[in-house]
């Protein structure tokens, strides 16, 4: 064998290497790596969805009413259906295989910067509303109106180590430094399907307890739409808007499923079939959960199973909730990490090696992330407030400005007027409904 041979046969194992890692290139160009099956892609994708944002669409109920709240739960799926619709003919067009790379595509380096500062900040906002939700489940929570007695603390009572600190930290590096060093998220399939059939047990029972308490009569009449008053409860109306878009973003995990995806071409399928599970799932939760609490309904329905909710086994019913809540959150941990941990690498070092050929920048990456979302986790009060600022920020800059600029870029000329007035009404709406959300929280917050 020459050395020429010997040299092409180095270079293509170290492309073969480069080709295992494709969700860890540190420039995002990812590799296509098929194999996933189209089943595995659509729960890996309803995992990234229905994540933590589930648990304050019925206070989104609350506030808007029930025929508002559910056309708002609806509306949102199809339109940001329309924006990774868009992103994945932009991407098949300047043959992009990244979410960072269509914006790189549209705007040049600076446009892909500014999409992974946006995935980094929302999907550490994601991670710290999931460990919020894990603290008020185990340890128990505090609101204007009471204090949320958690599961721990119902079992044992108050002990330091039943506190939210310390069963945070618990948690942390018991469960989720483990989960942190997934390489491919087709490995979390899995998991993806424990977690969806969590939110499922956790959704059907509610809807079982529900039906339970209107069958005896004691479900108050639900409000069927808001009440108005003044502009103050007007412009609080928009608080709601960044909520549900919170509850449905994945954009930042669609590329990363379709390369790996067995049969690319299937990805709207999976995207379709992903969003309408998920919207069956939140219109439930949303109406259910409403109709169970009503007015008493807290921004964190778990919140409500602390007491006694008027059934036999109360208590029973509770804790099975929480707890399998609580584990579908946990599960849900894969797929929001690994695109975080891909774009902050983007970000730090876009020139590096591939981060799964670096041991030592992939766990220090990892570590330091994590320990972000913690302390970002204790800090925070409550969930409610990380979902309107993250959702009015970030989020409606991921789900709708930024596919909907690409379009209006149009780099290689494929928009049709129809898809340029879409993205001019998607801007339009984003930006007004963010603008009335963040007034009306700082207003709240200021008062």
């Amino acid at each position: 064998m020459t050395d020429g041979d010997q040299e092409n046969m180095s270079k293509h194992n170290i492309e073969s290497a480069d080709e295992r890692v494709p969700l860890l290139s540190s420039t995002q160009d990812h590799e296509k790596v098929s194999g996933a099956s189209f089943h595995g892609s659509v729960f890996n994708l309803s995992c990234t969805i229905v994540g933590s944002g589930i648990m304050s669409l019925p206070a989104t109920l609350k506030l808007l009413g029930l025929v508002p709240g559910i056309v708002l739960i609806v509306t949102v799926a199809f339109v940001i259906q329309a924006s990774i619709e868009m992103l994945l003919r932009f991407s098949k067009a300047g043959s992009a295989c990244s979410y960072g790379n269509v914006m790189g595509d549209a705007f040049g380096r600076i446009g892909k910067v500014v999409l992974q500062i946006c995935i980094v900040i929302y999907n550490t906002g994601s991670l710290i509303v999931y460990m919020i939700i894990i603290e008020d489940v185990l340890s128990g929570s505090n609101s204007k109106e009471a204090h949320h007695t958690g599961i721990l603390e119902g079992w044992f009572g108050a002990h330091w180590w039943t506190s939210r600190t310390f069963v945070l930290v618990t948690v942390t590096v018991v469960i989720f430094l483990p989960l942190m060093f997934f390489e491919r998220i087709d490995s979390a399939r899995y998991i993806s399907i424990i977690s969806v059939g969590l939110a499922l047990v956790f959704l059907l029972v509610v809807v079982g307890v529900t039906a339970y308490k209107l069958m005896d009569g004691s479900i108050e009449t639900p409000k069927w739409f808001p009440n108005v008053t003044d502009s103050a409860s007007f412009f609080n109306l928009f608080t709601a808007v960044p909520v549900v878009v919170f509850a449905y973003i994945c954009h930042y995990n669609v590329h990363t499923i379709q390369n790996e995806l067995e049969d690319p071409s299937l990805m709207q399928a999976v995207v379709r079939g992903s969003l309408a599970l998920c919207a069956v799932v939140y219109v439930m939760t949303g109406i259910f959960g409403f109709l169970l609490f009503g007015e008493s309904t807290y921004s964190d329905l778990l919140s409500n199973f602390d007491t006694d909710i008027g059934i036999p086994y109360s208590w029973l019913f509770n804790d099975i909730i929480r707890i399998s809540y609580a584990g579908h959150v946990i599960l849900v941990f894969p797929t929001i990490f690994l695109p975080l941990r891909l774009n902050l690498d983007g970000l730090l070092f876009p020139s590096a090696r591939p981060l799964a050929l670096d041991k030592k920048r992939f766990v220090l990456e990892s570590l330091g992330l994590v320990f972000v979302a913690l302390v970002g986790a204790i800090f925070v009060p409550n969930i409610w407030i990380a979902f309107e600022f993250t959702g009015a920020t970030m989020g409606g800059l991921l789900a709708f400005v930024f596919p909907a600029s690409i379009t209006l870029k149009d780099p290689h000329c494929i928009a049709t007027t129809r898809d340029k007035i879409v993205s001019v009404s998607m801007i339009l709406l984003a930006v007004f409904a963010n603008l009335m959300a963040t007034y009306s929280n700082l207003s709240s917050l200021l008062s």
